[in-house]
């Protein structure tokens, strides 16, 4: 994480920034939608004038749909659709491309302008990183879609899990920078736990998402709807059932959500500690993240809870998601908070200045 006081701060920059954060933050939900109604393979081809305008006559429409039924989704799994049915998964693709579109946009206009006037000085590099990680996450998504097109019903859940945990870096980075250009925090206060708890707790979330990543890849938060067992089982005796191992943590539904939740368990149980730290020890901003952390942990273990008892629906499941965005903010603030240096008293500063007029 960059330190609270790397540059001066700069309203313009951050607000920017908090804007793109925000979108980026659309685009990890619309992208969760895609994946959850099978909409992922519903566009075959990288065409960026079909990534602006969506097919607006019934020829557009019929040479889409003609597309599409050349893929092993449609001919295994949805053959027979009506045109109505593709439709309905076909906005659900091109509206997370054009979000896609939309970002870079919004993001490079800007960052051309504040570079030429002289704006993002202390925050330059961090900057271009983020536009480099966004062209990449462009080429990421076409890799992913590419793995589904054919000899597949979906998309690879390895690649699912990349795109999605590239989306989430993108994000710390964007809102650490957004952070330092708003001057935020302007005293950090102690969270009251060690520094590396929140690191090991930034492990453990990220870990979380790239393990839900796999289990909205194959489904599996529908394949066992039982808690706190799985499957009648307090370890799924098919947990090593696929040939190579290896091929387990992407492929096999009970190893994927059986290790999500062992997981969560563990996410839970540190979050509530940095929590309970906050309460005990904690003073100023630092605190309120740290109770923000505890708080959020633990909504988000009951509501995962609920999400797969309720066979993962649609809406739990967004929600269930976009909560795990506002944890890793959480996160984010954490680390940074963590690392602020507090503000030098009016005492402090007067015994600095006697020590430096008698040395």
């Amino acid at each position: 994480m960059a330190r609270a006081d790397a540059a001066k701060p700069n309203l313009a920059v951050g607000l920017w920034l908090i804007g793109v954060c925000i979108m980026v933050y659309a685009m990890i939900l619309v992208g969760g939608a895609t994946r959850l109604t099978d909409s992922g393979l519903s566009i075959t081809e990288w065409d960026l004038g079909k990534g602006l305008v969506p097919p607006l006559s019934q020829r557009a429409w019929a040479e889409e749909f003609s597309l599409y039924r050349t893929t092993t989704e449609y001919q295994q799994l949805n053959r027979g659709m009506s045109l109505a049915d593709f439709q309905y998964i076909y906005f659900w693709e091109w509206g997370h491309r054009f979000l896609g579109k939309m970002i870079g946009l919004v993001f490079a206009v800007p960052f051309v302008a504040f570079w030429l006037r002289g704006q993002l000085r202390g925050r330059f590099l961090a900057c271009l990183g983020l536009f480099a990680l966004g062209g990449m996450q462009g080429a990421i998504g076409w890799w992913m879609v590419t793995s589904g097109l054919h000899g597949r019903l979906d998309v690879s859940s390895f690649r699912l899990m990349v795109h999605l945990g590239m989306a989430f870096m993108i994000l710390g980075l964007g809102a650490s920078v957004a952070m330092g250009a708003l001057g935020w925090p302007r005293g950090g206060g102690k969270i009251g736990v060690p520094r590396w708890l929140l690191w090991a707790f930034c492990g453990l979330v990220f870990g979380q998402v790239l393990m839900g990543a796999l289990v909205a890849g194959i489904d599996a938060g529908r394949a066992y709807t039982d808690w706190p067992m799985i499957g009648g089982e307090w370890v799924p005796s098919n947990y090593w059932h696929l040939q190579p191992a290896s091929q387990n943590f992407f492929e096999n539904p009970a190893t994927a959500q059986f290790n999500h939740r062992i997981g969560g368990y563990l996410a839970a149980l540190v979050g509530l500690c940095i929590g309970l730290g906050a309460l005990r020890f904690g003073t100023g901003p630092a605190r309120i993240v740290g109770l923000s952390i505890g708080g959020i942990v633990l909504l988000q273990t009951g509501l995962g809870i609920a999400t797969v008892m309720h066979g993962a629906p649609l809406g739990m499941s967004l929600v269930h998601q976009g909560l795990a965005v506002l944890l890793w903010l959480s996160v984010v603030a954490g680390l940074r908070v963590s690392m602020a240096r507090e503000p030098v008293t009016a005492a402090e500063s007067h015994a600095l200045h006697e020590v430096a007029s008698t040395a």
